[in-house]
């Protein structure tokens, strides 16, 4: 009897410890949602950018259509043109800039290019030089693309300015619209974990990007159906993903790809940071950064290169976190 009587006493310690496992962990769902219902209340509302449609535009005509349709292949499938077995010139990773400009730049919240026109030119503190559109697609050959840079006189660079021009034309100079880049993503007060990343990308991620980051090629080998996210085919490390707010971010609503989105995100905020900082741990090209941020008091806080003006390391500036280092800059 005694024994019985030991069993269920330690059942009724168990049921209350699980219940109250629960309820704890119910208590800091509710509590993260809202904390993000409170981030996104103090984002600017508006209508979110849609971009316009070849089908339907009737005004575009001639040689002026024939390059923005141009332009949006080449960012579609700019590999094909660009990549290991480019029909132009091979000077890219095989990456294609729609691997990260989603719908060849297209898709509200995934990191699109509706306000690249009515934005650029513009000040840029990594090169603390104003840089026009030619510049800034240039930017991400060599970087997202870990390739050269291309002829800006070239009927391709011509032919992509076409398409970008052509997305923002509703757009007023000067105006970011809403659902425009990439929105920001809230702060976690840690440091993002690697090693909870590494979990999330195993059981979510390297189902499309495979167990080694490597990616997946169409059947034909010419194009990533699923972008390689470290390795010899990724982004450099002077790649604007390679800032983890920016990865984050982008991961966030965007991601898992097709099935996430801005108004339905399938990970957790931090969740999103953590697998970030996964993947940009891992090895990947290296590209000569050391004319980048001449004015070091122009860098921004995810820089993970030194040297900086105060005193925190390049990790923290990497992984985080990043509150007290945003508060340093404001006082300076």
């Amino acid at each position: 009897m005694k024994s019985n009587g030991l069993f269920i006493l330690l059942a009724v310690i168990i049921t209350i410890v699980v219940i109250q496992g629960l309820i704890q962990g119910y208590q800091n769902k509710w509590l993260k949602e809202q904390q993000y219902a409170e981030f996104v209340a103090l984002q600017p509302i508006d209508s979110a950018w849609i971009a316009p449609s070849l089908y339907l535009d009737r005004e575009t005509l001639g040689k002026e259509r024939a390059m923005v349709m141009y332009g949006q292949d080449l960012v579609a499938h700019t590999s094909k043109y660009f990549g290991p077995n480019g029909s132009i010139s091979k000077i890219t990773n095989g990456m294609n800039c729609q691997n990260c400009h989603l719908d060849a730049g297209t898709r509200p919240w995934g990191n699109n290019y509706g306000a690249v026109y009515s934005k650029y030119p513009q000040y840029r503190g990594r090169s603390n030089s104003i840089q026009d559109i030619y510049g800034r697609i240039n930017d991400c050959f060599e970087r997202s693309l870990n390739g050269k840079a291309i002829d800006t006189n070239s009927y391709e660079m011509r032919s992509i300015y076409a398409y970008m021009k052509w997305l923002g034309k509703y757009v007023p100079k000067g105006k970011k619209p809403y659902g425009a880049g990439l929105p920001p993503i809230p702060l976690i007060d840690r440091e993002a974990n690697v090693i909870k990343g590494k979990e999330i990308y195993v059981n979510i991620c390297q189902t499309c990007h495979g167990d080694k980051g490597q990616g997946l090629l169409n059947p034909n080998g010419s194009e990533y159906l699923y972008p390689p996210l470290w390795g010899e085919h990724s982004y450099n490390d002077g790649a604007g993903l390679f800032r983890l707010s920016s990865f984050a971010g982008y991961v966030e609503y965007n991601m898992p790809f097709n099935v996430a989105t801005h108004a339905a995100p399938k990970l957790t905020i931090e969740e999103a940071w953590d697998v970030a900082a996964f993947v940009n741990s891992q090895p990947r090209p290296h590209i000569d950064q050391s004319k980048d941020w001449p004015d070091i008091t122009k860098e921004v806080f995810d820089v993970s290169f030194g040297p900086y003006t105060d005193h925190f390391s390049e990790r923290q500036h990497k992984y985080g976190p990043f509150q007290e280092i945003i508060k340093a800059h404001k006082t300076n």
